[in-house]
């Protein structure tokens, strides 16, 4: 597999160094500074793991030479995840809030809880490192979606001021602070007992796990729009 890393950040380091020479076509791309222009040998798979600002170089590349592109890439404009969505229609596309197996499974279990649970208050609450922009994190919107297609409540961000908890809201809450890597918590109040889904990640290296087993499972794939429940459990195999 030549998979090539936009972005040489933490994470695209970690990914690189992953791969391993025999995998890696060196030619992970610096944001901003370098494109795709020296690029000759044809690239089996594209790992973006840089800014959405490097969206429209690989959209343009990747729609050129039909190169298969997993985006682990956050904070994208609606109108930036349409342009992903109509890439998808020409090459295989696979995006993920989160590439960590166990929060897919996280996810997974919260699908599963929401309906059963009916009734019970719902809070979600994610912690990430102090230099991270935004807010609530993609994950956390992954996991309130999720709840929310299964409730229809409405989403509460954060809680302020003065006025009584609705019955048909979720709470979403961010913290900020030092090294923390990634924490996410659906609590499920209910009377006199709370059932507590988390998932505490203690290293960034279990994203780049999952992203290169995304990356090889998508590199044969037709064109379409695939997430990571389709690689963990082919729900649209």
């Amino acid at each position: 597999m030549k998979a090539c890393v936009v972005g040489y950040g933490a994470m695209g380091k970690i990914i690189s160094e992953m791969l391993g020479d025999d995998l890696f076509l060196n030619v992970a791309l610096e944001c901003e500074n370098k494109n795709f222009d020296n690029v000759k040998d044809k690239l089996d798979v594209i790992i973006d793991f840089s800014s959405p600002k490097n969206l429209d170089m690989i959209y343009d590349y990747c729609m050129k030479t039909k190169t298969p592109v997993v985006f682990a890439t956050t904070g994208y404009s609606d109108s930036e995840l349409a342009k992903i969505d109509e890439l998808s229609k020409s090459v295989p596309v696979l995006r993920s809030a989160n590439f960590s197996l166990g929060v897919i499974l996280l996810n997974k279990l919260v699908k599963m809880a929401t309906p059963i649970l009916e009734g019970y208050d719902i809070e979600v609450i994610e912690a990430h490192h102090n230099k991270k922009v935004d807010a609530p994190s993609g994950t956390a919107k992954m996991l309130v979606k999720t709840i929310t297609d299964e409730t229809g409540y409405s989403v509460k961000p954060g809680r302020d001021g003065y006025s009584p908890r609705s019955k048909t809201e979720v709470g979403v809450h961010a913290v900020r602070g030092g090294t923390i890597v990634g924490e996410h918590e659906v609590m499920y109040c209910g009377t006199d007992e709370v059932i507590t889904l988390k998932h505490s990640a203690h290293s960034k290296k279990i994203f780049a796990t999952g992203a290169i087993k995304a990356a090889r499972w998508l590199v044969n794939k037709p064109k379409g729009f695939y997430d990571m429940d389709d690689v963990l459990f082919g729900e649209n195999n």
